[in-house]
């Protein structure tokens, strides 16, 4: 597998995710760019998870796949079963049902979020009603590569 790398135009690597990228802002989704696609590349997938929430570790807010692969996904991807600006990507359920939901930590906590980007050798089917452990039970054998981007939010913090 080659390396794939992962970044966003709003944030870098464990740095603050923008207002406008959280449920406390506009809850849009941010950008995504990848380097280093492999050529072989199908379709993309994406969840987006706390990684800090201290009740259910890893917690979903955004499931996507069937994303046409291409090195950049745009900001503000609406809401939806399927995203007809993506080809008919579809988004699953997740806190944000069939949609993105951006971060919300409670009480100024501090809590840090993983994008993560699988590169698939075929597109998956699955229903929009299915969650995160649907579609990765799915790709199993199907993930040519994969990355992540982390960053961190905090309820009331000024930008």
């Amino acid at each position: 597998m080659q390396p794939l790398l992962l970044t966003s135009p709003a944030f870098s690597e464990g740095g603050w995710i923008p207002l406008d990228h959280t449920a406390r802002g506009k809850n849009l989704s941010p950008a995504l760019r990848l380097s280093g696609l492999d050529k072989r590349a199908v379709s993309l997938a994406v969840t987006m998870d706390d990684a800090s929430h201290p009740i259910f570790p890893n917690y979903n807010h955004w499931v996507l796949w069937n994303v046409p692969a291409r090195e950049a996904l745009p900001a503000a991807i609406p809401a939806g079963k399927t995203v007809p600006t993506l080809s008919g990507a579809v988004q699953g359920i997740a806190y944000g049902r069939n949609r993105y939901k951006g971060p919300k930590p409670p009480f100024k906590a501090v809590h840090s979020y993983t994008f993560t980007v699988y590169v698939l050798d075929c597109t998956v089917s699955l229903p929009p009603h299915c969650k995160r452990k649907d579609l990765l039970a799915e790709m199993e054998g199907h993930i040519l590569q994969k990355a992540t981007l982390t960053g961190k939010f905090q309820s009331g913090r000024r930008e």
